[in-house]
């Protein structure tokens, strides 16, 4: 049964000053169809921070960009899609989530458009930074509907195929982005990539009435100061984050993190002032304070480091050292979207057999992937075989399945429903952050390593490190409240 959020009238919810309390009226709880709609605009999204990645030599040859405009092609999406994640949760709680998942997938198929039409370089940077800012207004939308629309096993499987998307569409963005490229249909080369995106997005943007429609009960008030600081501390961070190896790592740049640290006690300061003058601060201290909430932010930062540096090392040894072109290295990673997709839909029954145990389990399979992906890689360096590298990333997509969809539950567990979409995003922004700091440490790691011993020993000690990782996630498991 669903939790009874608020039906949102055709005109939007009526302004209010109050804080937001529990919704006092019925609406239809989260059908399989509207589940559908929401989890195809959150893959799109998702596939799109990978989809690019195998079309870059494409679009520098086309339109004549070097390395550093490339580079933005791909960090100006994650930059604009991060920096707003909390602001989008905020409005979808303020407007009606269902309204702002349609906004938002209408943006996004204006901007997939824009992008695909791009004639310059400078044109598709832009683009995509626009695309970046649409996908963060829709993605909050999809946790936050889950959170306020259902509950119980229903809310447990809907998280297990939000979680079984999240892997899945990671992978099918680097299969996909190789297909539509070296097919080359119909002569679009590597625009194809974006054009996809476009009668895919309308489609689910037709069926959105599909979705319920939910809402804080009484509409929160504007906290600017704290969205201008929370803005300028991202985006400090992002960019060290996300751009630092690139720039070879500036003096200056390590400033910005100085200046991150500034804004984010300023931001703490202000948000507490505001809760306490009975204001609506963009994050609220007593959601944020939450133990569920912190226990698992806790976990999951190391755990989504961990995937998002076996990634993108991944890459940078089956492109580099293997010399499989983008479709190839996506196709040897499909036993790990399988078992991830696979492993992903039965994690409400394993946790309700295991409870917090399951993030432990999840965590020894998954490092126990990584040390048999060293021992096969050790093995059978420089030609590893191809079966047991299949089958052990088999292994490692099922201890990712058994941890992050839990994580997700347990996190958003005791997020109240009015608040669902700033839950959402602080947990999405989380991720995607981690994920991004875990490409530029292990990129910038088993790179470094490479040049100063060799690329088998920056395989394996890269791999030990992100054993590190998991072993960090089963310590802090032992004191992760119960999935609900």
């Amino acid at each position: 049964m669903a939790k009874n959020p608020r039906t949102i009238p055709a005109d939007g919810p009526a302004p209010a000053r109050s804080s937001p309390v529990r919704a006092a009226s019925a609406a239809p709880g989260l059908t399989g169809a509207g589940l559908a709609v929401v989890l195809t605009g959150y893959g799109l999204s998702n596939m799109d921070v990978f989809i690019v990645n195998v079309a870059l030599s494409a679009i520098g040859a086309d339109l004549h960009g070097g390395p550093a405009a490339l580079e933005l092609v791909v960090s100006g999406y994650g930059l604009t899609y991060a920096l707003g994640l909390v602001l989008g949760g905020r409005l979808g709680d303020a407007f009606g989530r269902r309204r702002l998942y349609a906004w938002g997938l209408a943006a996004f198929t204006v901007t997939s458009g824009l992008c695909g039409l791009a004639p310059t370089i400078g044109f598709l940077v832009a683009a995509r930074m626009l695309q970046g800012a649409a996908a963060a207004v829709l993605v909050p939308q999809v946790l936050a509907t889950i959170q306020a629309a259902t509950e119980g096993r229903a809310r447990a499987r809907a998280i297990g195929l939000y979680g079984a998307t999240a892997g899945l569409s990671a992978v099918a963005g680097q299969v996909l982005g190789g297909l539509l490229v070296s097919l080359d249909i119909p002569g679009l080369g590597w625009r194809a990539v974006f054009a996809i995106n476009v009668p895919i997005v309308s489609a689910a943007l037709l069926a959105v009435r599909r979705v319920p429609a939910t809402a804080a009960d009484r509409r929160p008030g504007f906290d600017p100061l704290g969205t201008v600081l929370l803005g300028a501390g991202m985006i400090c961070l992002l960019v060290v984050v996300v751009e630092g190896r690139e720039l070879g790592w500036p003096l200056w740049l390590w400033s910005l993190l100085a200046l991150a640290a500034s804004a984010t006690v300023a931001l703490v300061r202000v948000e507490r002032s505001l809760a306490g003058r009975g204001g609506s601060p963009l994050l609220a201290p007593a959601v944020l304070s939450l133990p569920g909430l912190r226990r698992g932010l806790a976990a999951l930062v190391p755990f989504s480091v961990g995937f998002g540096s076996f990634l993108f090392c991944y890459a940078l040894l089956a492109q580099g050292r293997f010399g499989l072109g983008g479709l190839a290295s996506g196709l040897v990673l499909s036993p790990f979207a399988v078992a991830f997709f696979a492993a992903a839909l039965l994690t409400p029954r394993i946790a309700a057999a295991l409870g917090r145990r399951i993030v432990s389990l999840g965590a020894v399979v998954q490092g126990t992937g990584l040390l048999l992906m060293a021992l096969v890689l050790g093995v059978g360096w420089p030609r590893p075989p191809l079966l047991p590298v299949l089958a052990v990333l088999a292994v490692i997509g099922v201890g990712q399945a058994l941890v992050g969809p839990t994580l997700f539950r347990m996190i958003l567990a005791d997020v109240p429903s009015a608040q669902a979409g700033m839950g959402s995003g602080v947990l999405v922004t989380s991720q995607q952050l981690a994920t991004a700091l875990g490409a530029t440490v292990g990129g910038t790691l088993y790179l470094s390593l490479a040049d100063a011993l060799s690329q088998l020993s920056a395989a394996v000690l890269v791999l030990a490190l992100l054993t590190c990782f998991s072993a960090t996630v089963l310590a802090i498991s032992r004191r992760l409240p119960d999935p609900r």
